[in-house]
C-alpha cells in the first residue's frame, strides 16, 4: 500500500520512479554546533554562538562583567567598551577575531545615546566596518544600555 501511495504522489507530480537511483547524491543539511564558551556559565538559556558551516553566529552581549555576571556601572559608555570586550573574547574563545565580523545588530535602550556607542565601536573595527543595523529597544536584560550581537567567518 505504501509502494502504491508512492507511486501515485510521483506520478501526480511528474517523476518517474526509474529515473531515481541510490547513486544520485542526497541534500545534507549544513552541520550545526551549538558552541559554549568556558565564560558563559552566567549567560543563560541559550548558546554562546552557533556554527554552520563556516559561519559563527554570537548571542547577543551585554555589558556584564565576566568574573561576576553583573552588569558594569557608569552608563551607555563603559557598557559599550564591556560589550564589545565580551564580544571579543566570545569570538576568540570559538575560533574566531573582530577581523573576521560581518554583521553586527545593536540594540539601544536610548538612541539618543548612539554617538557615544559609535566613539567604542569604532576603537574595535578601526579598518573596513562590518554590515550593521541598530534600533531603540526598551526593556533589555538586566537594565543594559546596549546589546550587540555578531556574525563572523570561521578561518
Amino acid at each position: 500500500m505504501k509502494y502504491l501511495l508512492t507511486l501515485l504522489v510521483l506520478s501526480l507530480f511528474g517523476c518517474q520512479t526509474d529515473q531515481m537511483t541510490a547513486e544520485e547524491p542526497v541534500m545534507e543539511s549544513p552541520l550545526v554546533e551549538y558552541l559554549m564558551t568556558p565564560s558563559s556559565n552566567s549567560e543563560g538559556p541559550f548558546s554562546s554562538g552557533v556554527r554552520v558551516g563556516n559561519m559563527l553566529f554570537l548571542s547577543g552581549k551585554i555589558g556584564t562583567v565576566p568574573e561576576t555576571g553583573q552588569l558594569i556601572e557608569g552608563g551607555i559608555l563603559p557598557e559599550s567598551r564591556q560589550v564589545m570586550d565580551n564580544i571579543k573574547a566570545t569570538l576568540e574563545e570559538l575560533g574566531s577575531s573582530l577581523e573576521n565580523v560581518v554583521k553586527c545588530t545593536v540594540m539601544i535602550d536610548d538612541i539618543a545615546q548612539w554617538g557615544a556607542f559609535n566613539e567604542i565601536y569604532v576603537e574595535y573595527f578601526p579598518g573596513p566596518k562590518p554590515a550593521r543595523s541598530a534600533f531603540g529597544a526598551d526593556g533589555l536584560a538586566l537594565g543594559a544600555a546596549i546589546e550587540v550581537e555578531c556574525w563572523a567567518a570561521m578561518p
